[in-house]
């Protein structure tokens, strides 16, 4: 698929036309309080995974609810002082996957958390190993409907809640540097990491690679592509409900987070990506409240983004933060 979406020159402009919930700050300071009410209960499990440079922990904490999340925590083998530390959130479908993967961080130096996303990890990859305990009304199949009647019950209500308490589980381990925590992610890791940069105010930078979940109004009209398309299916069954599905969808707009974004950003479009519109992806990147940003635009690029190219721009931004 050559270029579809709008040209280069309108993207840097491009606004969203989401409304943002006059509640919003107030809806997600009650749910992230609600959630405090349950001890974090971070427990970091040491395993044995044959690697001599990188030190692996098992992490269970408390996410919304209580429930008990997962993740991997590593290490750089011998690390003795705190670390600055990177945060990371998978990508739709996706799991926490095994030990050994994902090694890129942690031989940086650096240490590394990835969050095990509920209820997913069947998809691809290693696979995961957090349920949702939560029902839902009748759904299309995916996470993109569930709970979609009301803000309060919708599925990313849970998962942005265990991203927050997955800063801070992850902060809670003696080697980790609170004062130099980065969050990042593609696609879903992206669009949980805009919410992730709002609602937690101290980080030192953040890096939402094609970010998902942004610009829901453009999105769900724009392409036809999963995930996003389950959003239409379900509407194309539950008739006259698109004001009622666009209105809880606005609580959880990467566009609205980032308005509130606090730390220095580095994003990533690709002009032909049919899964996260580029014009979606700017209308959060032009939304992003922090003056330091930066996006890097893959021209001929679909999905996949940067790859490579980009985890090696990545590399070098960062370390003028952590």
């Amino acid at each position: 698929m050559a270029l579809f979406d709008l040209p280069l020159a309108e993207l840097r402009t491009h606004r969203s036309e989401s409304t943002e919930p006059e509640d919003f700050d107030a809806f997600w300071g009650k749910t992230l309080q609600e959630a405090r009410e349950h001890a974090l209960d971070a427990r970091f499990e040491a395993v044995d995974t044959g690697l001599s440079t990188v030190q692996v922990y098992d992490v269970t904490f408390a996410g919304f609810g209580g429930h008990p999340v997962k993740g991997w925590l590593r290490l750089p083998a011998g690390a003795s002082e705190p670390l600055p530390l990177v945060v990371e959130f998978v990508g739709y479908g996706g799991g926490r996957g095994l030990p050994h993967e994902q090694l890129l961080w942690a031989s940086t130096g650096r240490a590394h958390f990835v969050m095990d996303t509920r209820g997913q990890g069947s998809a691809w990859g290693g696979g995961g190993g957090t349920a949702d305990p939560v029902g839902a009304a009748p759904a299309y199949p995916g996470f993109m409907t569930r709970g979609v009647e009301a803000p309060e019950n919708y599925y990313y209500r849970r998962v942005y809640t265990d991203a927050v308490r997955a800063v801070e589980a992850a902060r809670a381990h003696p080697l980790t540097d609170a004062a130099r925590t980065v969050a990042l992610g593609a696609s879903q890791g992206g669009g949980i990491t805009l919410a992730v940069g709002a609602l937690v105010p101290d980080l030192v930078a953040v890096a939402p690679d094609v970010p998902f979940l942004c610009d829901f109004p453009r999105a769900t009209v724009l392409t036809e592509r999963h995930p996003y398309r389950e959003i239409g299916l379900f509407l194309k069954t539950h008739r006259g409900r698109s004001a009622e599905v666009l209105r809880t969808l606005s609580y959880f707009d990467g566009v609205h987070f980032a308005a509130r974004g606090t730390a220095p950003a580095l994003f990533s479009a690709a002009l032909e990506d049919q899964t996260c519109p580029p014009s979606t992806v700017f209308a959060a990147f032009n939304a992003w409240a922090h003056e330091d940003k930066a996006i890097e635009v893959y021209d001929f690029n679909d999905h996949e983004g940067g790859g490579p190219f980009h985890e090696a721009e990545k590399l070098r931004w960062l370390r003028s933060y952590a």
